[in-house]
């Protein structure tokens, strides 16, 4: 399947200049959704992996659904301050700014194998943030899967190697 031609591009959006890559297209068709997934977990075949980890909020749209046909736990990675029991926390740069996220504590064994999933990876703030808290937990980082990636931003860079998987690529 031709995932690219399922992803509509926004021109102009959140400002000008920015092609904004829209996967709602691709979520709404099941077909298209279901063959997104099957394909991340095929290319995953293979790979030791105990657990996926996904950031808020398109991570769960594509993270939950890979760890269910994975066959593997799921566990989110939310905002500072929106999650219920105690956590590790990790900051990251934003184009105006500075973020935290945050993983429960007990969210990952050490020496667990881990696999982050999310929608886009752009300029990789928000995945080596996601990185820095798999770290502190002890988990054991052994690829990262995305729907797109979007390669002239370099977000791979920051990933020190990091095995990255992404259906569609923007040059």
């Amino acid at each position: 399947m031709n995932f690219k031609e399922k992803i509509r591009v926004i021109n102009d959006f959140p400002q000008p200049g920015i092609r904004f890559k829209d996967i709602t297209t691709l979520l709404k068709e099941g077909k298209a959704f279901k063959a997104a997934i099957d394909e991340l977990a095929a290319r995953l075949n293979g790979k030791s992996i105990d657990l996926v980890v996904g950031p808020e909020a398109r991570g769960f749209v594509v993270g939950a659904p890979l760890a269910y046909a994975l066959g593997v736990g799921f566990v989110p990675v939310r905002k500072a301050g929106k999650l219920p029991a105690e956590t590790v926390q990790a900051n990251y740069s934003l184009e105006y700014g500075k973020d935290s996220l945050a993983m429960h504590k007990d969210a990952i064994k050490p020496g667990q194998k881990v696999l982050i999933a999310d929608d886009l990876l752009a300029t990789g703030g928000t995945i080596s943030a996601t990185l820095d808290l798999v770290k502190q937990l002890g988990g054991e980082p052994v690829g990262a899967a995305f729907l797109i990636e979007l390669a002239y931003l370099q977000g791979r860079e920051k990933l020190n190697g990091l095995e990255v998987v992404s259906l569609v690529k923007y040059e």
